[in-house]
């Protein structure tokens, strides 16, 4: 209840401030759009750099990865041939 009436009290006083201090709060919100629009766009710039050098290095490590991958499989394949037969040779 405490942190109602409080909260309603706050309310009250920041709509009376608002109105008597308005073209401070304009020249305020003047100043500080274009600022928060320059930190929003370097860190949006930022953010799609770091993105875009994420792709490159999948890019990279997904050709290198593509030659070495056949031989890979083809050797897995051969160990679990191998591995086969001898479990057959075994239970027989």
């Amino acid at each position: 209840m405490k942190t109602l009436i409080g909260g309603a009290v706050a309310a009250v006083f920041g709509l009376i401030g608002l109105t008597v201090w308005f073209p401070a709060f304009l020249q305020l919100l003047a100043g500080a759009i274009p600022i928060m629009l320059l930190l929003g766009g370097g860190l949006a710039i930022y953010l799609g750099f770091d993105e875009l050098k994420d792709s490159w290095k999948k890019e990279d490590s997904g050709a290198a990865e593509g030659k070495e991958e056949p031989a890979k499989y083809k050797q897995e394949i051969d160990d679990l041939k191998k591995e086969i037969e001898t479990l057959k040779s075994d239970k027989a």
